[in-house]
């Protein structure tokens, strides 16, 4: 039965019919499903063809039945996302995450009208394949948007630039990286005709001149070989190789020469069984005809990036002309024409191939390339997947449809740092996707980002303090330590006392003692420190673990205690939290009334029948008791151990507002706090009081979720209640 084009066929049944030999069994149904749905859209013509089309690609492709089925689907369901569901409970989860990943991609297209500058077509590159989860969907996309570009050759010369540039800036590089190259050759050519009209029928009227003449000499060469490759027993299939308008009209500019000074305008290939055919074949050519020298690529032993692989040789054929022969195995002419899709194959049940899947992995990677060259980019690019490979990215938006790149998990503050310094400086607030959000608040792929800025820098002190989340740049922190480091040096002193005896005093601790950190710290005098803690070298929490390191007594002097948790027997996993000067063996509880964490000063006081109680040191109840009963009064200190969780209440005060307690529910999730109990209540100002009673392993994980909390909107103050 001859096959008849895409565009000659009336509906997709039709096409169904024609191509049934060649298209999956499994998608026959979905197909069908398909045709009953455009069929009840006959305004819908054009776009139909289309569709038609890209499943004519798409099956030359190879791929399989989701991907055929979800590329029928997707301009039905474009209109209404919440129909791909449906297809997915029809025809598998596999058909809805293509329909979802179509959906996904088309974010990326009206960015392109902002594009001004290559960096920003590589910007909306990688946006899109952070968007596309499956590779699938990129096959989908290229093939639509050549049978678009092919649908637009008679419209207007506007509407075939716009299309024509998005393809060279975003579908042609993918293609290429992908290795598909029908599709990067056609694409290619269609943009040159349409982005420069002039040079491409230059080059078109060139070639065709010459067609009958090149054509009778091909025909010369094919039968030469021929006859030299049976003589020598190699096995071979010999064809002309097509030449396509936009290469040569590259490697003229590339190379500075004139059309007729190119040497593979003339050029064949050979098809042969195995690997070393392909090297007994490049005997036979190059006995056979002189070789030009520095024009003989050998890309089996050392493949381009995209996995090509084949043997180019130019030599002086017959007539003295120049020739080009390229010679390479079946499988690696299956794999250069339709790149990874002619390796693309689910096994019904079968377990997935891990080498597949680092291919595709590589593949992924190879597609984010920032140079697009042909000489040289893929080995720039291979050079960098040590680090690439892992590293997660997001990839984020601002106002004018710019895509910038972070690490996963920077904030919005980062993102600020990274659109220029002065932003970071003068950010006040951020939106993201429209919605006020905090500036500790990370973004997803895909997320829209307004900084809010005000007329003079005022960066943040607490931007510094790694425990509060504002910065995970090292590059933004340096930033901001930078605009620090010009104030003048008794500002940073200041700054720093104030830094330094506010969070001591949000963590219920003595702001006092600190000489005794000073050695331990490399620091000459106490205002260094305060400096230090203004710059954001030292943060408050890590003051207070020296401090308490420093105080710590010499094992010689206690005695260990096993600790059991209260009401629980003693276990050797509880051995070495408290040691007891001069005291073994005993039950010890922490105080409710003042609940103790590591790092606070504590003092033990012996009950009557519950062992030691062990109080803060400036316990109000302690100081009663210790008046009552001196002699019961004795020295603990903090042990080795810092796996454990003590209870601790904090007070956070925040302007009520409806999600308050679900948000700060959330900070405490993320952080991995355990919350035993929760009292609130609202004053007539409108004000809420949380007392939340809280498991911390230390005050450097309570410093930390104080800073978090903090940052909750609407939150006035969260600090420890002594």
């Amino acid at each position: 039965m001859k096959t008849r084009s895409a565009a000659s066929l009336d509906s997709l049944a039709d096409w169904l019919r024609h191509h049934a030999g060649s298209v999956p069994a499994q998608a026959h149904g979905g197909l069908a499903e398909a045709h009953v749905l455009w069929a009840e859209q006959s305004q819908r013509a054009r776009e139909l063809r289309e569709c038609l089309a890209t499943l004519d690609i798409l099956r030359e492709l190879k791929v399989d039945a989701e991907t055929l089925i979800a590329a029928a689907a997707f301009p039905l369901v474009l209109a209404q996302p919440s129909a791909a569901a449906d297809w997915g409970k029809r025809h598998g989860t596999q058909v809805e995450a293509l329909l979802q990943g179509q959906i996904e991609a088309e974010k990326v297209w009206p960015l392109h009208a902002h594009k001004s500058s290559g960096s920003s077509a590589e910007g909306l590159r990688r946006l899109l394949l952070a968007l596309v989860k499956d590779l699938r969907v990129v096959f989908i996309l290229l093939a639509r948007q050549l049978a678009h570009l092919r649908a637009v050759a008679k419209s207007g010369e506007e509407e075939r630039r716009r299309l024509a540039q998005m393809t060279a800036d975003i579908h042609a590089p993918l293609a290429n990286r992908l290795g598909i190259w029908q599709l990067k050759w056609e694409m290619e050519d269609l943009t040159f005709r349409f982005l420069q009209p002039e040079a491409y029928k230059r080059i078109a009227a060139l070639l065709e001149e010459r067609r009958e003449d090149r054509e009778r000499y091909i025909h010369l060469v094919k039968e030469a070989l021929r006859q030299a490759l049976a003589a020598q027993g190699v096995e071979a299939q010999v064809a002309g190789r097509p030449k396509h308008i936009y290469s040569i009209y590259k490697k003229m500019q590339r190379k500075g020469v004139e059309f007729s000074e190119l040497y593979d305008v003339r050029a064949v290939r050979l098809l042969v069984r195995d690997l070393p055919a392909c090297y007994a074949a490049l005997g036979v050519v190059h006995n056979l005809w002189t070789p030009i020298p520095k024009e003989f690529d050998d890309y089996i032993a050392k493949p381009k990036g995209n996995d090509y692989r084949s043997l180019h040789t130019a030599v002086i054929g017959p007539e003295g002309k120049s020739l080009e022969v390229q010679i390479r195995t079946h499988e690696m002419h299956e794999h250069a024409e339709l790149g990874v899709a002619a390796h693309w194959r689910y096994k019904e049940g079968g377990a997935s191939d891990a080498e597949f899947e680092k291919k595709i992995a590589w593949m992924r990677q190879l597609l984010e390339s920032r140079d697009e060259q042909e000489d040289g980019g893929d080995h720039a690019l291979l050079a960098g997947f040590s680090t690439e490979l892992m590293e997660d990215r997001v990839y984020v938006l601002t106002p004018k449809g710019q895509v910038i790149d972070m690490p996963k998990n920077a904030t919005v503050l980062d993102f600020a740092y990274q659109v220029h310094t002065e932003v970071g400086h003068r950010t006040r607030g951020a939106k993201v996707n429209g919605r006020i959000v905090p500036l500790t608040h990370s973004p997803r792929t895909g997320d829209h980002i307004e900084i809010l800025t005000g007329k003079s820098a005022l960066p943040k002190r607490d931007w510094l303090n790694t425990s509060l989340g504002y910065l995970t740049g090292s590059r933004a922190r340096h930033k901001v330590r930078q605009w620090f480091n010009k104030l003048d040096r008794q500002q940073n002193v200041r700054d720093g006392r104030d830094i330094l005896e506010r969070e001591f005093k949000r963590l219920a601790l003595a702001s006092n003692g600190f000489e005794a950190v000073l050695p331990r710290l490399h620091l000459e005098s106490v205002d260094d420190l305060y400096v230090a803690i203004a710059l954001g070298d030292l943060t408050p929490a890590q003051v207070a673990r020296v401090l308490h390191e420093v105080a710590e007594p010499k094992k010689d002097d206690v005695i260990p205690l096993n600790l059991p948790r209260p009401g629980a027997p003693s276990k050797a996993r509880d051995r070495d939290a408290i040691v007891i000067e001069g005291v073994g063996n005993l039950l010890v509880n922490m105080a409710a009334c003042c609940n103790p964490v590591p790092g606070d000063a504590i003092v033990g006081f012996i009950t009557v029948g519950r062992g030691v109680s062990v109080h803060r040191a400036d316990c109000k109840s302690l100081a009663h008791l210790a008046t009552r009963h001196p002699n019961r009064v004795m020295q603990v200190q903090w042990g080795g151990r810092r796996d454990d969780r003590y209870p601790v209440r904090i007070k956070v005060s925040a302007y009520d507002r409806s999600g308050l307690l679900r948000d700060i529910g959330a900070v405490l999730a993320a952080e991995q706090i355990n919350v035993s109990s929760v009292d609130s209540r609202i004053d007539d100002g409108g004000i809420a009081e949380l007392s939340i009673l809280v498991r911390v392993s230390d005050y450097g994980q309570l410093s930390q979720v104080l800073g978090k909390l903090r940052g909750v909107a609407s939150v006035i103050e969260a600090s420890r209640i002594s």
